[in-house]
């Protein structure tokens, strides 16, 4: 058996400069962090005892003899990518909601990779986990998606990406005082909306059209140079104010990207003194981040009081195996005789008609 621990993600700055459509064109760069929320995969070879090939359990419960039978995209597109023929079962558990922003369905791919990969007996590199991630949710599923989240999965830390024309990805890790690393965490804040949102469908309306978005995304892609400078001198009021102003510039891209019901909750918070934040993802709904002085934490909180406030810190570690317990293989022929050997005690148990006199138990 293995468990992966795979972080989610927060995008501070450059979100949608990390499309294909843009960064091969353009190139691009992001600023952001994973953090000590996470995806937990499952995983182990099933037994032979059972009618099904295949169990995959998420908030549905598949039995299927055959990976093409399995109604999971990402499950069965990880699953025909590493060829898997030999029967698995597969369970997912998250500690944060599906589709609200925080890179979910990224660290599901690389979580899942690392564990069926783990499961063979192979450890990938953190690069090849974000390689195949990239290919499995762009090539594969056709989502749009852009190319950070898969990097933050896999890596962990905080880190100023870039993304070259050339499909070269490159991980700078930031190298702050710890003691600036953990006052710029005390320093934000997540609150979850409530409104869950498919990130690609969102997405695609924009990404579309990039070509009449081009004075946005360079100056999103700008402010990441901005962001690490300001980092540096530890000016992090300026980082504040510079949040607002790339959330500004994104909810420019498109009508989708924030409603009036999230531009309440922002402004809420800003009255009761955030400094700037953002919708996280590609927008539409799920997370919001705030930055705060700590002092001024208390009264946000009381102004989105009807909000889930999550506390988290940065995660450094990325995609890891947490837990591996080697079991006994099973044969093909192995599975047929197990399955012959309880076929008489699964009829046995099967109710049938009641005997002429027979007493009810």
């Amino acid at each position: 058996m293995i468990i992966s621990r795979t972080p989610f993600r927060i995008s501070f700055f450059g979100g949608g400069t990390d499309y294909p459509a843009w960064y091969r064109e353009n190139g691009g760069r992001v600023l952001g962090t994973a953090i000590n929320k996470y995806c937990w995969i499952t995983c182990r070879y099933l037994p032979p005892f059972f009618e099904h090939r295949f169990r995959v359990v998420y908030s549905k419960i598949e039995d299927r003899m055959s990976v093409d039978e399995i109604a999971h995209p990402a499950v069965r597109e990880v699953l025909r990518h590493l060829g898997v023929e030999q029967g698995v079962e597969i369970h997912h558990d998250g500690d944060l909601p599906a589709r609200s922003g925080i890179g979910s369905s990224s660290s599901f791919a690389v979580g899942l990779l690392h564990a069926v990969h783990a499961l063979k007996g192979y450890m990938p590199t953190r690069v090849e986990l974000v390689r195949e991630a990239i290919h499995v949710e762009q090539e594969r599923l056709r989502d749009t998606v852009g190319s950070q989240d898969q990097v933050f999965a896999a890596h962990g830390g905080l880190n100023h990406v870039e993304f070259l024309r050339n499909d070269e990805i490159v991980v700078t890790p930031l190298t702050l005082h710890a003691e600036r690393l953990h006052e710029l965490n005390d320093h934000l804040m997540l609150f979850f909306t409530g409104i869950s949102r498919t990130a690609s469908a969102v997405a695609s309306t924009y990404v579309e059209n990039l070509g009449a978005k081009q004075p946005q995304l360079r100056l999103m892609g700008q402010m990441v140079e901005e962001a690490l400078d300001i980092l540096r001198r530890g000016d992090l009021p300026r980082f504040g104010a510079l949040l607002h102003e790339t959330w500004q510039a994104k909810r420019s891209l498109d009508r989708g990207i924030s409603t009036d019901y999230v531009d309440q909750l922002y402004e809420a918070a800003r009255l009761a003194g955030a400094l700037g934040g953002k919708l996280l993802g590609a927008g539409g709904g799920g997370f919001l981040l705030l930055f705060a002085r700590p002092a001024d934490q208390p009264r946000i909180k009381k102004a989105l009081h009807k909000l889930i406030h999550v506390p988290f810190r940065f995660d450094f570690s990325g995609s890891r195996i947490v837990f591996f317990d080697h079991e006994e293989d099973f044969s093909e022929e192995a599975r047929g005789r197990a399955l012959r050997a309880i076929e008489p005690f699964r009829d046995a148990d099967r109710p049938g008609p009641a005997r002429p006199g027979a007493k009810a138990t």
